[in-house]
């Protein structure tokens, strides 16, 4: 963790059982390198107490149990939860005990494009003068990183995405949106895990289920992954859904 990150970095309490630490006020890979690592370093050498960490763009809301804390210092001190964790988040911080390099995970998305699966790609491809044909390339060449997992569960906020295909929210929402549809708002990309209302504009949709209740990481998608997005045609996509529900 460098430098001017550390003397960016604010911790401040949420309420009596969570933190927020918050790393810097811009959207940048770098930044979210530092979120990933942090975080990955609070979830494997986690201290009493703790109950998980929920990253964002720009920081990190750790949420813990204050009797567990309180039990776990083992000291005549009375030191209050809240100053407990803060004292061993600031010191994993200054000691640069997190510092090694995160390790991102890329994964492939597979996605038909147009028609059904995406009512608004003719809407990107006119709304810039390109072809869909163009649009799907720029939209399927580009790698993806996952800045936040939020607005709905399993939902991946995607960065990178070419200004050549950047378009507004759709001025009303849709009641309804399948789930696996990808959607394109202002600079970003993102995936629609579950049906849900929104204001994306869709250009295609996956066969991938990238929520599942059941298992024990719900969400697919993880901060800090790295996505790409492949064409496909209905066929395939027929068929993996088939295959993988």
């Amino acid at each position: 963790m460098n430098k001017i990150l550390k003397e960016n970095i604010n911790i401040m309490p949420l309420g009596d059982s969570a933190l927020m630490i918050q790393l810097g006020s811009t959207i940048n890979p770098e930044l979210q390198q530092v979120v990933s690592s942090l975080t990955a370093h609070l979830e494997s050498t986690p201290f009493p107490g703790f109950i998980e960490c929920v990253p964002a763009f720009a920081s990190i809301t750790v949420y813990y149990n204050p009797v567990a804390v309180i039990k776990g210092k083992g000291s005549s001190q009375r030191e209050s939860p809240y100053k407990i964790v803060h004292s061993y988040i600031s010191n994993i911080i200054h000691e640069n005990r997190n510092a090694e390099k995160f390790t991102r995970r890329r994964v492939d998305i597979p996605v038909v494009y147009g028609g059904e699966y995406g009512p608004d790609l003719e809407f990107v491809s006119s709304h810039h003068s390109l072809s869909v044909q163009e649009v799907v390339s720029i939209h399927s060449s580009n790698d993806y990183l996952v800045y936040m997992i939020g607005f709905a569960p399993g939902f991946p906020y995607l960065g990178g995405m070419s200004e050549e295909i950047a378009v507004p929210r759709k001025s009303s929402p849709r009641l309804r949106i399948p789930a696996g549809s990808v959607g394109i708002a202002g600079q970003q990309t993102g995936v629609y895990p579950i049906s849900t209302p929104g204001g994306w504009q869709i250009i295609g949709r996956t066969p991938l289920p990238l929520f599942n209740p059941a298992k024990s990481h719900p969400s697919y998608l993880q901060a800090g992954d790295i996505v790409t997005f492949t064409p496909i045609d209905e066929k395939e996509f027929l068929e993996l859904k088939e295959a993988l529900h």
